[in-house]
């Protein structure tokens, strides 16, 4: 028998970068279950329909009005899914939406979802409430959102054992039914070789060696900590570049944390721009002597495991969050003054053998715990119920 699931709060598919959008992408994909049939909301310019990894793709069109956006999304995809399952007379069909956007909305749409006997499954997704970049004002309506979201949630489904252990305990008297299920990534190797054009003409481009770089690839955002990361490597005495691949464009963040630590005149520190290429950025990971890792809000990172995936040696913010993935694959800094800066002289100087060690049990625990295969698997289980 058919199982309809109906998928909101990613951008869409095809996935150009974003962590629910290559979730969705992995999930549609590598599909093994010939009876679920998967729902995808994508944003888009114009209201259409089409087929992609097999799943029913449906463009929202959506105006551009701010942080409001994403909220409007959410509501017009839920709107349309649930038109759809009427329309189609679909039983026990799953609404699964990612993140909590919409809970001042949601108990208005759950009544519905009851009456056509839909099931309501919710990611909670990171603290979005505690992200820097939004002022007290939206900061409050996340919290609010994030509340009524698990209120009305028939399951939660966390990609992190320590989201999963905040909701239970904030929101304990909800009696919140959640489970774990992580994000995914692979451990196999870029298929571009070490001398490929498109390799060696962006290393001549940014003016970068392999194995002479360390690296942080993430969105420039205060939370993922670039002015300690920042600050500290220009205190290391590493004759090794940072190389920093994020949406930069010389933004206010950017332009106060040069006056602040006046990074740019530290020739070792590249801000390189975003690179889109998938198997480009997969090989200038396998190429970097470390990855620096500093987000601290949110659940499993895919940045984390793409990093523990295909570098060496992973540095990572000592944070719940991070440990609970990197465990022994990794080392830890934390925020003190010159704690970061200190490991990374301690890096310049390890074996290759306590490298290679570091690398070995990373990619253990990426095949181990969080294969796409693996992710799959549970999650199609859980759909079906």
């Amino acid at each position: 028998m058919q199982k309809d699931i109906f998928i909101i709060g990613s951008k869409g598919i095809p996935a150009k970068y974003g962590g629910f959008e290559t979730f969705v992408e992995n999930l549609t994909l590598k599909k093994v279950n010939e009876e679920i049939k998967y729902h995808v909301a994508c944003m888009g310019k114009e209201r259409n329909q089409f087929e992609y990894n097999n799943a029913r793709c449906f463009t929202v069109k959506v105006p551009n009005i701010g942080p409001a956006k994403a909220v409007y999304y959410d509501i017009v995809a839920l709107k349309e899914s649930i038109k759809y399952i009427k329309k189609n007379n679909i039983k026990n069909a799953i609404i699964y939406i990612l993140a909590c956007r919409i809970g001042p909305f949601i108990g208005h749409y759950k009544k519905q979802l009851k009456k056509l006997g839909v099931t309501l499954y919710v990611n909670p997704d990171g603290h979005e409430w505690k992200r820097e970049k939004w002022n007290k004002l939206i900061k409050k309506y996340w919290k609010i959102s994030e509340k009524l979201m698990v209120k009305h949630a028939d399951l939660l489904i966390c990609d992190s054992l320590n989201i999963e252990k905040y909701i239970k305990e904030d929101y304990k008297k909800y009696n919140p039914k959640t489970t774990f299920i992580a994000y995914g990534s692979e451990t196999k190797r870029s298929t571009l070789e070490d001398n490929d054009e498109k390799l060696l003409k962006w290393y001549n481009e940014k003016n970068v060696k392999a194995n002479e770089y360390y690296l942080i690839v993430g969105r420039f955002v205060p939370e993922n900590n670039y002015a300690t990361m920042i600050k500290e490597f220009m205190k290391a005495e590493t004759s090794k570049s940072l190389v920093i691949i994020t949406n930069v464009e010389k933004n206010k963040f950017y332009n106060k944390l040069q006056e602040e630590l006046n990074f740019e005149d530290d020739e070792r520190i590249r801000f390189v721009g975003t690179v889109y290429d998938s198997e480009l950025l997969k090989k200038i990971r396998e190429n970097a002597y470390g990855y620096l890792h500093g987000h601290e809000v949110g659940g499993t990172n895919p940045s984390l495991l793409e990093a523990l995936a295909s570098t060496k040696l992973n540095l990572l913010l000592d944070v719940g969050f991070n440990k609970e993935v990197g465990q022994d694959g990794a080392l830890y800094w934390n925020k003190d003054d010159k704690n970061l800066a200190n490991l990374i002289n301690e890096c310049d100087v390890i074996t290759y053998e306590k490298i290679l060690d570091l690398s070995k049990k990373a990619r253990e625990r990426i095949n181990k715990e969080y294969s796409w295969t693996t992710i799959v698997s549970k999650y199609e289980k859980i759909f079906k119920g």
